[in-house]
């Protein structure tokens, strides 16, 4: 009997190692993680990213964006910054072929400002989190602090890509069950939604909703008709793909509290952006952050928390980039 005791705790206890490691990667990010290592790491890489701003606005737009798909493929790793000589990497997936380079670029600069005062410490991961965090306080909205301790994936092919990003033309339902998957509530989804209060979309990503949106309607009945026609006038039929609209229509180049309002107006771009007040499920939060900005701040923070979180690598898990775009050789 005992040795079956005995026997049995060690099946729990393993059992329990191997919970804890499941979770840990979460458990295991902390805000001072380069306290001895590299202690003017942030200072480091809000400098490259100011700098990066002074040059062009696209930087926060691309930046957000960059890190947003970034964690949602493999996870907050940086594999979307692999370049492939191939062509198979993360970033060459359709999905991404949209990535503003200069979301690229200013985690490049930030990196490399980095390594010269702290070769071969910080990860791409990390910075990548960081300069999320700095080109929002740059585009006006909330700072908070940034968990750390990322190390960089070992795996970025296009071919996993598909399938792990939301649509526009996702309902509620869809988004719900694609952000659950990381962990994500639906009141995460409709606060980080609150980031397309910034930067611009491509004509065909919406124009579904203008010309064909049903046979009963040619356009979708819960865009503003005002907003309709203006986006009809910016965006003809014959849809050229080159073509970029503000995704936010009254304050494009500022994270404000006008993103909830914008989609209790009508005029969310996106039928995934506005199914969020359309929908009985989902409008009382939207209606809510619309009516109380700091409520609508403190989700967005808590929001971009956990996005950070989602299976990350730490430890002795994947590596730490000399060069963002390259795995070490």
């Amino acid at each position: 009997m005992e040795v079956w005791r005995g026997l049995l705790l060690i099946v729990v206890t393993v059992m329990m190692m191997i919970d804890m490691q499941g979770r840990g990667s979460e458990a295991q990010l902390v805000e001072n993680f380069y306290s001895s290592s590299c202690p003017n790491v942030e200072s480091i890489v809000k400098q490259a990213v100011s700098t990066k701003f002074s040059q062009t606005f696209t930087t926060i737009p691309a930046t957000l964006r960059l890190f947003f798909h970034d964690c949602f493929v493999e996870g907050c790793d940086a594999s979307v910054m692999i370049s492939s000589p191939n062509g198979d990497a993360e970033k060459d997936s359709s999905d991404n072929l949209s990535l503003a380079g200069d979301g690229f670029d200013t985690v490049i600069k930030a990196k490399q400002a980095v390594e010269a005062q702290c070769p071969a410490v910080v990860s791409c991961a990390d910075i990548l989190a960081l300069a999320t965090r700095d080109v929002v306080v740059l585009g006006g909205g909330p700072d908070f602090n940034v968990e750390l301790g990322r190390r960089d994936g070992l795996v970025s092919k296009a071919s996993r890509v598909a399938g792990n990003l939301p649509e526009p033309s996702f309902d509620l339902k869809q988004l719900n069950t694609m952000f659950a998957k990381h962990n994500l509530t639906q009141t995460d989804v409709i606060a980080l939604s609150g980031a397309h209060t910034l930067g611009f979309s491509h004509c065909n990503r919406f124009a579904n909703r203008l010309y064909s949106f049903s046979s009963s309607s040619v356009v979708d009945p819960s865009l503003d008709p005002d907003y309709a026609k203006q986006l009809m006038s910016a965006c003809p039929q014959d849809v050229d793909p080159s073509i970029a609209i503000d995704m936010d229509p009254q304050t494009p180049r500022t994270f404000d509290q006008g993103r909830p309002w914008n989609l209790v107006a009508g005029k969310g771009l996106f039928t995934s952006d506005e199914v969020l007040f359309s929908d009985s499920a989902s409008q009382s939060t939207v209606v809510d952050f619309a009516n109380s900005p700091g409520e609508f701040s403190g989700a967005f923070i808590t929001a971009m928390r956990k996005l950070g979180r989602i299976d990350v690598k730490t430890g002795g898990q994947g590596e730490i980039r000399t060069d963002c775009t390259a795995f070490n050789s």
